[in-house]
């Protein structure tokens, strides 16, 4: 009996790694044709006396929005002051200050598309000559001019002398992808004391691949832990302190030190629920449990957010599938119902992500290419369509995607690995294992690219790389019981069966609802002869199977395996009703017929079993372990006709 799987190499869900292993610069707004002030990032233009003011010392759990180039300079003070901002005074007892000064102010309700200067502002004509200037720098900035922005954030600078225009004028500097410059600006403006500062050139340290100076600028550890931040932003943005936290977890996970990064990505949570991209980082690199999911997401404080209820919805939809399904049901139900997001491409992506776990890969593929008729180029579904392609051979899509991804964004690993599915697809497999080296190498976190290298090797049989290149992927996801599971399998396949089984237990440790899992671990134990044992596996996966609403020919497979089973306990009956029912969903099965036919064999029944042999050749010419039974199944009817005759 031969370890059957319910899908082909690179058909099991897997992980999806990030486009890169750092965070990208911060996107600006596509508006460009009007002024900063009515940009959907800019703040409020408010009057100073309806205007809040602002702390003296701006905290960590402020987000970066309160330090807008041109919020405070176009209110009207209710006394005369100046119009630049206050340095930092020469000693603060905070050690990471946010912002420079005490009377910068920004309200979190943009105004848009304003023909004239708002009720209550000062005329342009009344700025002084640096907030003109300012206004122009972010203008472009906003409209990506970013040699002008360059220019005359320079010149600005070179005016004022202020802390809050380097700062900006290094917020140009990176969002051209000069790292290094930047990061020589905000040393040159001694800028170090403002955790903002920090962050940013820390940001520009991990662009350059500097892991350890990037670790010492933003520090080992959260400073701000055992402060107060029970509050949320005023503006609605995200806590300065949260993405710190989130950027020391990408300098970990560089430093592949996952259990550090895995913590700080929580705490970046936990400060803030609105920090997405720990969330991301900690969903789609698998660095926990499905069961350790779930458990965490309940912890996290939504309550305290006004909109704690639509993002804990939106992050029980991208949580793991083959656990807690009727949460995802409901809360997909609510997000389309209460708020209106039917048509979200996020949330079709994660029923996409269900249905392929269902082994549905149909109606999978379907919501694929319905997502991408919207968004052709969303990176974060081509892995799961690229396995729907791939399990159903649609060659000529996958060729299609190939080139155009090829065309378009040959910087982003997830096209090498679209070349390399290709590839696999049309069995060219020294050329898919070159593609998804490629793509590995372009992201070392990439997860899909890890296992798809690793199906190269197993495809060619090349048990002992395929090991090597599925123990890497185990290291980098731990929380995926997937690497472990395709360890297992290989084991299997050369008859090591001990620790086939330590590889699996490892995997079910991890995921106990996987139909596959439970399949192969029952194929173990048959192979141990511990029968009993590996009907009780058959049985429960065909139940997981079910509860997770599998596609009918999902269960093949495991049906085969339990009339195996059946058979080798020498209960014929039951081994004849579970090979019948696959053939009635399933008749092109070769070795089906052929296990019919020696059961037929045992009960006597050699007329029958003639036919099962031959109905097992017609599809499987080139068997010989059939031709080797039909022969015999001939002699023994002649041998039953012989002796009726001689009675």
């Amino acid at each position: 009996m031969s370890s059957r799987r319910t899908s082909q190499p690179f058909s099991t869900p897997l992980p999806t790694g990030r486009s890169g292993a750092y965070p990208r610069p911060e996107s600006n707004s596509e508006s460009g044709l009007t002024s900063s002030a009515s940009l959907p990032d800019a703040p409020a233009l408010t009057s100073a006396r309806s205007a809040s003011p602002a702390p003296a010392g701006l905290s960590h759990n402020s987000s970066i929005l309160s330090i807008s180039p041109i919020a405070r300079s176009i209110q009207i003070p209710s006394t005369p002051q100046s119009l630049s901002a206050t340095p930092l005074p020469p000693t603060t007892n905070n050690a990471y200050p946010f912002g420079f000064g005490s009377d910068m102010e920004a309200t979190s309700t943009p105004v848009l598309n304003s023909s004239g200067p708002p009720s209550g502002l000062q005329e342009p004509d009344a700025l002084c000559q640096a907030d003109r200037l300012r206004l122009w720098r972010h203008d472009a900035l906003m409209q990506h001019q970013y040699q002008t922005a360059v220019f005359i954030g320079d010149t600005v600078l070179s005016i004022t002398d202020d802390p809050n225009d380097a700062f900006w004028l290094a917020q140009v500097h990176y969002n051209t992808g000069h790292y290094a410059r930047t990061r020589q600006l905000l040393m040159r403006q001694d800028l170090d004391r403002s955790a903002s500062c920090r962050y940013l050139a820390a940001l520009c340290l991990t662009r350059l691949s500097k892991w350890d100076e990037a670790l010492s600028v933003i520090g080992e550890s959260n400073p701000f832990q055992n402060e107060d931040d029970s509050y949320a932003t005023s503006d609605g943005g995200i806590k300065l302190e949260a993405s710190m936290c989130y950027l020391r977890g990408i300098i970990y996970s560089n430093q592949n030190n996952f259990e550090k990064a895995k913590d700080c990505y929580k705490e970046a949570l936990t400060v803030d629920i609105k920090c997405y991209e720990a969330f991301d980082e900690l969903i789609t690199n698998s660095l926990m449990t499905p069961v350790e999911e779930w458990d965490f997401l309940s912890s996290l404080r939504f309550d305290d957010n006004e909109d704690g209820e639509l993002v804990k919805l939106l992050y029980t939809t991208k949580l793991n599938k083959y656990y807690n399904t009727n949460r995802f049901f409901e809360a997909e139900k609510h997000l389309q119902t209460k708020y209106n997001l039917e048509g979200n491409s996020d949330l079709i992506q994660s029923r996409a992500e269900l249905l392929f776990v269902q082994c549905r890969f149909r109606q999978c593929l379907e919501l694929c290419e319905k997502v991408l008729e919207r968004d052709q180029f969303k990176f974060s579904i081509i892995p799961l369509y690229l396995a729907c392609l791939h399990e159903l051979e649609k060659k000529n899509k996958l060729f299609l995607i190939a080139h155009e991804m090829a065309e378009n964004h040959p910087e982003e690993p997830v096209t090498w690995l679209t070349v390399g599915v290709y590839y696999l697809s049309i069995h060219k497999i020294a050329e898919a294992r070159r593609f998804f080296s490629k793509a590995s190498m372009m992201n070392p976190h990439f997860g899909a690219a890890w296992i798809g290298f690793a199906h190269t090797f197993a495809v060619e049989g090349e048990h002992e790389q395929a090991v090597s290149a599925y123990s890497t992927a185990a290291r980098l996801f731990q929380g995926t019981h997937l690497p472990s599971l395709f360890l297992g399998m290989q084991h299997l396949q050369l008859h090591n069966f001990t620790l086939a089984e330590e590889y699996l237990d490892a995997s079910y440790s991890i995921c106990k609802t996987d139909p596959l899992l439970l399949n192969e671990m029952g194929v173990v134990l048959y192979h141990k002869n511990q029968l009993s044992e590996a009907l009780e596996f058959f049985f429960k996966a065909l139940k997981v199977a079910d509860e997770l609403d599998s596609d009918t020919k999902a269960w093949v497979p495991i049906k085969i395996n339990l009339g195996h089973a059946f058979r080798q306990l020498r209960r014929w009956p039951e081994a004849l009703e579970h090979f019948e029912e696959v053939l009635r969903v399933s008749k092109h099965e070769p070795e089906v017929y052929s296990a019919m036919g020696l059961v037929n064999l045992q009960l006597g029944r050699t007329d029958q079993a003639v036919i099962n042999f031959q109905e097992a050749l017609s599809l499987a010419p080139n068997d010989p372990v059939s031709w080797d039974l039909l022969k015999r199944a001939l002699e023994e009817n002649v041998n039953s006709m012989a002796s009726k005759n001689a009675g």
